[in-house]
């Protein structure tokens, strides 16, 4: 998995509506978290919804990759809330953007600066760099009142 102070490759693929986004155009508006995700993941299930938390505060770009099809990756969003971007990665073509950032495993999250470095890369849900990244763009994932784990492997 590609690791902090590395240059992250840019990539094209469709969102559920099928047009074509690039990580170059998203990093136009400024840094992007990028969280790589497959529906059947259960701690993908648990992270995404604290993603969209943070999607909500409007002060930094969040966008998911998924490793599902269009349909099941549609209900996963509608059963969680996820109204984020997500785009597919797809299994036919050989996972081309899951591949060139080496990942073995879901959720894998990536924090990409506008210059194309990764500043921050994870693998499963780790609270002490969601609650990083979300005290520098002031987007809290977490309410004070919950109990969330420290870590869940992917």
């Amino acid at each position: 998995m590609l690791d902090i102070g590395v240059r992250a490759p840019d990539f094209r693929a469709k969102d559920l509506e099928g047009s074509e986004v690039s990580l170059s155009q998203l990093l136009k508006n400024g840094p992007v978290l990028v969280g790589f995700l497959k529906i059947s993941c259960p701690t993908c299930q648990y992270t995404f919804p604290y993603l969209q938390r943070m999607a909500d505060r409007g002060s930094l770009t969040v966008v998911g990759i998924s490793q599902d099809d269009a349909g099941p990756t549609r209900k996963f969003c509608q059963a969680l809330g996820v109204r984020f971007p997500v785009l597919l990665d797809s299994a036919a073509a050989g996972y081309p953007v899951s591949n060139a950032y080496t990942l073995t495993t879901v959720p894998s999250l990536f924090l990409i600066e506008p210059d194309g470095m990764i500043s921050a890369s994870f693998m499963g849900f780790s609270k002490a760099d969601l609650e990083a990244i979300g005290s520098r763009f002031e987007a809290p994932p977490f309410l004070a009142n919950e109990d969330i784990p420290a870590f869940r492997p992917g």
